[in-house]
């Protein structure tokens, strides 16, 4: 009896020692995501330490704006295209709803709006943007639509509420790679 009471001992300190680093691991992760949503504003307002001039030269590499004219205006540019990019990312990695997968239309948007003004020879760089992201429109918007009317089907002929559906056809991988490593 004492032996069982002993392994029933040691079973529940190891599950408590991995409930602490779960914890403590969730607690880095939630720190650090919010220390990037909250440090945004500085983020952005860092454009501005850039000199309103053509080049700008630092010790570490040299910007020539180009197209801009103005490496200040170009670095408000990107980062005025970086950081909601950002902040789409890490809701898209840390969403528990079913239609989270929308999120990379904008995603897919923001990323194509970077590419197209890192090449500073475009003239109208937010323009016909729409066909290129038509592809993704097409693949995403009736997936969503599909889940949706999978879910409606099963609340008329089922007795589950919203959120237990919700989570019978959310797809939790366990890590942000696992989320990362689930669309490639």
């Amino acid at each position: 009896m004492d032996r069982i009471q002993q392994k029933f001992k040691r079973r529940s300190e190891n599950s408590l020692k991995t409930d602490n680093i779960k914890l403590s691991r969730s607690a880095i992760i939630g720190s650090l995501i919010a220390t990037v949503i909250a440090s945004t504003p500085l983020l952005y307002a860092l454009h501005e330490s850039v000199p309103d001039q053509r080049v700008w030269n630092t010790f570490l590499f040299t910007y020539e704006s180009g197209f801009w004219e103005s490496a200040q205006y170009a670095m408000w540019v990107y980062t005025g295209k970086v950081l909601p990019l950002i902040l789409i990312l890490i809701w898209f990695f840390t969403c528990r709803h079913w239609w989270y997968h929308v999120l990379l239309v904008p995603i897919s948007m923001f990323i194509f709006q970077i590419i197209t003004s890192f090449n500073a020879e475009l003239e109208y760089t937010d323009e016909n943007q729409i066909l290129f992201l038509l592809p993704i429109l097409i693949i995403i918007v009736p997936s969503i639509y599909l889940i949706r009317a999978q879910m409606f089907n099963k609340i008329n002929y089922a007795d589950k509420s919203m959120e237990e559906l919700e989570a019978e056809f959310m797809i939790k991988p366990k890590t942000i790679w696992g989320k990362v490593k689930q669309y490639f």
